[in-house]
């Protein structure tokens, strides 16, 4: 059974899809002799002021030479490991080559090149060179060292209960946190290098037997079609292989928890982690999983479900709060109690602007505040903020700018979009909550209908990789709803063992199922 996916169109610059149609020449190998590889090497990093070119001989005979940067690579150990060993060496005889070499040096981590290009890339990497007299062959060694932070906790995803490890820049360190988790041979990771310049080492992450095969197939299509000159950010690569990069809703989830990777791979989905930046994707999700927490599975199920429930409802209000105030205030005030409406009549007569106009007041100010608070140090950011939103709220009110009822509907606003666990999904409700709010000011509720259908319909069409991103709601599948609307007992949670045998896991059989059908 095949799926279909319906991948990104592949965005690349024009002179590069020349450069593609008409062909690139092959990397010129190495030369036999050293001076030529020298002066080709020297030619490439003539500015390179930290990269060393350090001449020696084995035996007193074999000229050889070692290129690092000094900058990336650990002198200390090339020193010890290569250096000392190669000087020391006495060979039987002075036909020396590469794979000679590496079989009396003391390290592990050794790899033969034959082309120049993989010669400089394994410099730029870090990886020192070594070079010989007569042979057509260089030698790259594993001892790139790179500056990086401890782990610490993250700080974006905080839990009152749960580890308080977090994913570092380090590629290296956070596979070892997958590792330490997932201690099973069927974790596999797959290599790809993403970026002319900055030559970004992604590494795709998945349980063999758990996620279904095509998925893994089309995640390496969509890497292996990206064309650009850089990888900086885990946003990069995300723009470049979702479904439908243009809408506002997140179709990868962002974590730097390495608990909530390793459940999503538990699950039959697949994770990238980025060398240089801590947050690692996962996908496929659906606009459940953006809204479930990590701490959901860390406490009674009980709590759990309350908790989702009660986010639910607040994902809801921070979406129309603002837009059924302005609509029911402007058109419909029949809807409206008596005495709520003659106190809500007395705070708005002396406001000079209409309902609409006040809440995008309100509503830009209060987005302002926020990005304030995040730009500016963490020490007076969060004073700054709640001191703003008081001060501009009290004053604004005192002025006659805008109602009090318009500062409270405003801050409950502000509250619900902060109980959105994943920042990139309040991320959309924050950006349509305007376009909303102006259908409700022209049209009242029926416009507010109007814009429900729209993203309604959007996401019924939203896809993250195959996956429909509104199920098990449509396509309607109620045995799934069990992590949906509410968390069951994790001993209650038998699909996990009973799909291990045909890819199917809990929290994503939609994906298994998905494929079914098609």
């Amino acid at each position: 059974m095949t799926k279909s996916f319906r991948g990104p169109m592949k965005r690349m610059p024009f002179h590069r899809q020349a450069h593609m149609q008409r062909g690139s020449a092959p990397s010129p190998i190495l030369s036999p002799h050293l001076k030529d590889n020298v002066t080709a090497l020297r030619a490439i990093y003539s500015e390179g002021s930290d990269v060393t070119f350090h001449t020696f001989h084995i035996h007193q005979a074999v000229e050889a030479v070692l290129i690092f940067h000094s900058t990336l690579c650990d002198t200390e150990l090339l020193d010890r490991q290569i250096l000392g060993p190669l000087i020391a060496w006495n060979p039987d005889s002075l036909l020396i080559d590469a794979a000679a070499i590496a079989g009396i040096l003391p390290i592990s981590s050794s790899t033969i090149v034959a082309t120049l290009e993989e010669a400089s890339l394994s410099i730029s990497g870090g990886h020192p060179l070594l070079l010989l007299e007569g042979s057509s062959c260089a030698l790259t060694f594993g001892l790139s060292k790179s500056e990086h932070r401890n782990v610490e906790e993250p700080t974006a995803e905080a839990t009152l209960r749960g580890p308080r490890e977090g994913f570092t820049e380090s590629l290296a360190v956070n596979i070892s946190l997958l590792r330490k988790r997932l201690k099973n041979p069927n974790l596999k990771m797959v290599s790809i290098s993403i970026g002319e310049y900055t030559r970004t080492t992604v590494r795709l992450a998945y349980l063999e037997g758990v996620i279904e095969p095509s998925i893994v197939k089309e995640v390496m299509r969509r890497l292996s079609a990206i064309e650009t000159d850089g990888i900086l950010e885990s946003e990069y690569i995300e723009e470049w292989i979702t479904d439908q990069p243009k809408s506002p809703f997140p179709q990868m989830l962002s974590t730097e928890r390495p608990d909530v990777v390793c459940a999503n791979l538990l699950e039959g989905r697949f994770a990238l982690l980025i060398d240089g930046t801590p947050f690692a994707l996962v996908a496929p999700v659906t606009l459940f999983s953006m809204l479930q927490s990590a701490e959901d599975y860390y406490q009674h199920f009980i709590m759990s479900v309350f908790v989702r429930w009660l986010r639910y409802l607040f994902y809801i209000l921070s979406l129309l709060l603002p837009s059924a105030y302005v609509a029911i205030t402007t058109y419909h005030q029949e809807m409206i109690p008596t005495v709520l409406l003659l106190s809500v009549a007395k705070a708005r007569e002396e406001i000079p602007f209409p309902a609409l106009i006040e809440a995008l007041i309100m509503e830009i100010a209060f987005e302002a505040l926020r990005e304030a608070g995040v730009r500016l140090p963490k020490q007076v950011g969060a004073a700054v903020s709640i001191v703003g939103a008081l001060i501009i709220g009290q004053a604004a009110t005192s002025a006659g700018i805008v109602s009090a009822p318009m500062v409270i509907i405003v801050a409950t606003t502000g509250i619900a979009s902060f109980m959105i666990p994943r920042y990139s999904a309040g991320l959309a409700s924050r950006l349509l909550r305007f376009p909303i709010m102006l259908l409700a000011g022209t049209l009242g509720l029926i416009g507010m209908m109007l814009g429900m259908i729209v993203i309604v319909i959007h996401l019924c069409g939203l896809r993250s990789f195959g996956v429909p991103y509104l199920s098990p709601m449509t396509p309607t599948s109620s045995g799934l709803w069990r992590d949906v609307f509410w968390r069951s007992p994790i001993w209650a949670n038998r699909n996990r063992l009973r799909g291990r045998h045909n890819g199917i896991k809990s929290g994503t059989p939609i994906i298994a199922r998905q494929s079914s059908k098609k």
